[in-house]
């Protein structure tokens, strides 16, 4: 899996997205990277193995095991 965060304009100020879900709004550019960036690393450390449970919007409840190790890519788009 791959994510980007996008830096950009956003309720007066900067703030990082991802997808379409903003950040809080950082009042400098630079202070939205470093937080954007900041984000981009914290998505790279491991965590335990757990397991998932989810509903589908067909009603349907599936469960998934995912491991702690599995990361996705992350990248930080200035712009």
């Amino acid at each position: 899996m791959h994510i980007t965060y996008h830096i950009g304009p956003h309720d007066g100020g900067f703030a990082y997205r991802l997808d379409d879900v903003w950040s809080e709004p950082f009042n400098t550019h630079d202070d939205a990277l470093t937080a954007a960036r900041i984000a981009a690393r914290r998505q790279q450390i491991a965590g335990r193995d757990t397991e998932i449970a989810f509903e589908t919007t067909d009603g349907k409840w599936h469960r998934e095991y995912s491991l702690g190790t599995d990361r996705p890519e992350t990248e930080v788009v200035d712009g």
